[in-house]
C-alpha cells in the first residue's frame, strides 16, 4: 500500500463504531469520522437537561470517540431529509417506528455523495451480522451496500471476514487478515478488543442510539401523527416527546408535565407557544397544554398538575394560568387522586 488511503466511518459514538475506526486507523489509513444528526439521537438531550442523571458526563459521544482516535469529525445536519426516510420507509418499521433499514441506505447513501465530494475512497460502518434485527442481518446487509450506491466500497471491518471482499480488500487497502469477523448479538468479542486498545469509558449499547427505538417515544409520536390527522413533524415537535409526561385526559388535548426541575426549566423555553400551568402554593412542576380547550378542561388539567406537584396530598392547590394571549389568572383546585388518572392517559 503505497499510496496512503481515505475513508470515512460513520460515527454514531457508541462502541462499534469507535472499534471500527480504530481497526481500519491501525492499517495506515487515514480516517475521519460524519456524524449525521437526524433530531431522533438519544444521546447528549435528556440526560443533559435531568438532575437527576447529574452523574453521567454530559457529552457528545461522537465528538468524545473522535477525540480518542485523534480524528476530525464532521457533524451533518439532514433533519429535513430525513423526514422521508420516517415518514415514508420504503422497508417498513421495526418493532417501533424505527425505519431502521431505510435509515441505514440513507446515512450510507450520504457518506458515498460525501467521499465523492471530498476525495476519499471508501465508507466504514462498525456493523456487525446479525446484531440488528431489521439493518444488520445478513440477508439485509447488502440492500444497505447496493441501495445507498456504495456497493463494494462499504467495508465493515468488524463483520468484514464474514461477509464478501470489497474493493478496499481486493485492492490492498486494508489487509482483510487484520479485520474481524464478529457476529450476533453478543457485545463480549467487542468489549474484548475495546479492552485490548484500553478502551473502557465508551458509551454503552442500549438498544440502539435512535429514540424511534424506543416503544414509549413511538407511542407519542404515533399519538402526534393520529392527532393531527396526518404525517408530520418539526423540530420542536420530536425535541418536546423526549421530554415530561404526556398525557392525554380527552381526545382534543395533551398535557405535558415536567418529571422534575431540569425538564421544567427545559419546557419554560417553549412557554410561548403553548398555554401553560404553574403551581403557586406549593412546589410543583411546569406543565404545557397542547390543544384548544374550555374553562371546564382546564380545571381537569389544574386537578392534574396539582396531583404532581407537592400538594398532592392537600385538600386545595392554587395554581397560575397563562394563556396563548399572555393573559393569567389563577385557579385554585382539588389534586386528583391516584385512581382518578387512568392508565390509558399516559402516552
Amino acid at each position: 500500500m503505497t499510496e496512503k488511503r481515505k475513508a470515512v466511518v460513520l460515527v454514531s459514538g457508541g462502541l462499534d463504531s469507535l472499534l471500527a475506526a480504530k481497526v481500519v486507523q491501525d492499517q495506515g489509513v487515514h480516517v475521519e469520522g460524519i456524524n449525521f444528526y437526524t433530531g431522533f439521537c438519544v444521546e447528549g438531550h435528556t440526560h443533559a437537561i435531568r438532575k437527576s442523571d447529574k452523574a453521567r458526563p454530559k457529552r457528545n459521544n461522537a465528538l468524545w470517540v473522535a477525540e480518542q482516535l485523534g480524528m476530525k469529525l464532521h457533524i451533518i445536519d439532514i433533519i429535513e431529509e430525513y423526514k422521508n426516510v420516517v415518514l415514508n420507509p420504503k422497508h417498513g418499521y421495526g418493532a417501533n417506528l424505527n425505519p431502521c433499514l431505510d435509515c441505514k441506505v440513507f446515512m450510507v447513501s450520504k457518506a458515498r455523495e460525501w467521499i465523492e465530494r471530498n476525495g476519499f475512497d471508501f465508507i466504514v460502518t462498525g456493523e456487525v451480522v446479525g446484531q440488528r434485527p431489521m439493518s444488520q442481518r445478513k440477508e439485509t446487509m447488502p440492500v444497505v451496500s447496493s441501495e445507498s450506491g456504495a456497493d463494494d466500497l462499504l467495508l465493515r471491518p468488524l463483520s468484514a471476514r464474514n461477509l464478501p471482499e470489497t474493493l478496499p480488500e481486493r485492492e490492498g487497502w486494508v489487509y482483510r487478515e487484520q479485520l474481524h469477523g464478529f457476529s450476533g448479538r453478543s457485545r463480549k468479542p467487542q468489549i474484548s478488543l475495546a479492552k485490548q486498545y484500553g478502551f473502557d469509558d465508551y458509551a454503552q449499547p442500549a438498544g440502539g442510539c435512535c429514540f424511534l427505538t424506543d416503544a414509549n417515544y413511538s407511542a407519542k409520536l404515533s399519538d402526534l401523527w393520529q392527532t393531527r390527522g396526518e404525517k408530520h413533524y418539526e423540530l420542536d415537535d420530536i425535541m418536546l416527546l423526549k421530554v415530561g409526561r404526556h398525557l392525554r385526559p380527552r381526545p382534543h388535548f395533551k398535557v405535558i408535565i415536567a418529571r422534575e426541575e431540569g425538564e421544567s426549566r427545559f419546557l419554560q423555553g417553549y412557554r410561548k407557544q403553548f398555554s401553560h400551568l404553574e403551581t403557586v402554593s406549593h412546589t410543583g412542576p411546569l406543565a404545557l397544554v397542547d390543544g384548544d380547550v374550555d374553562a371546564e378542561d382546564m380545571e381537569l388539567i389544574a386537578r392534574l398538575v396539582a396531583r404532581y406537584s407537592k400538594g398532592r396530598g392537600e385538600k386545595q392547590v392554587e395554581l397560575e394560568v397563562t394563556g396563548l394571549d399572555g393573559v393569567r389568572h389563577r385557579l385554585t383546585v382539588a389534586p386528583l387522586l391516584a385512581h382518578e388518572i387512568p392508565g390509558t392517559w399516559l402516552l
